[in-house]
């Protein structure tokens, strides 16, 4: 379990999801992209621009959501990992959904994007020496650990595909 003080309270959420079978941050990362891809590339492709209520995103606005939470966090990581001490901005996700190209995008491509992307996220999760990751630094006004930062990838995911289950199959 991580300690509470190496994130924000929000991200509990997203931590309950992925800490409490004592998994490692990567086998963390590579069961959620595994679950998350299997899902989402046997659905059917009417459900590809589906959204369940009025204002709400499409599976590609979120799919496209995860993508660009992966890519901040990541930044996020690498800072705080090398020792970089600059407090970090927030983002404001529905501005990045909002004026991305989600929608006139190719699934499959947006699925191998993030496949990509969280191939590359292990790879970089592998470089961190254990000192590293227990470095902290400040992301939207809150201390953040790189260590917590790698189990949050993987707890958004399954945050995501719990809402994709619920309300989007």
């Amino acid at each position: 379990m991580i300690p509470k003080n190496e994130y924000a309270p929000y991200f509990e959420q997203y931590m309950q999801l992925v800490t409490k079978e004592g998994k490692s941050i990567i086998e963390n990362m590579q069961n959620s992209q595994i679950e998350f891809d299997t899902i989402l590339r046997n659905l059917p492709k009417e459900k590809h621009n589906f959204s369940y209520a009025e204002g709400k995103w499409t599976l590609k606005e979120l799919i496209q959501h995860s993508i660009d939470t992966e890519r901040v966090f990541c930044y996020r990581a690498l800072c705080f990992a090398r020792n970089d001490k600059t407090s970090l901005p927030g983002f404001d996700q529905d501005i990045f959904v909002d004026n991305g190209n989600a929608n006139q995008l190719e699934f499959s491509d947006l699925l191998d994007e993030m496949s990509t992307l969280r191939k590359s996220t292990i790879h970089l999760y592998k470089s961190f020496s254990d000192e590293a990751l227990l470095r902290i630094g400040i992301a939207s006004g809150n201390k953040i650990s790189v260590r917590a930062l790698g189990y949050l990838f993987s707890g958004h995911q399954m945050h995501h595909l719990n809402i994709l289950k619920e309300r989007y199959l």
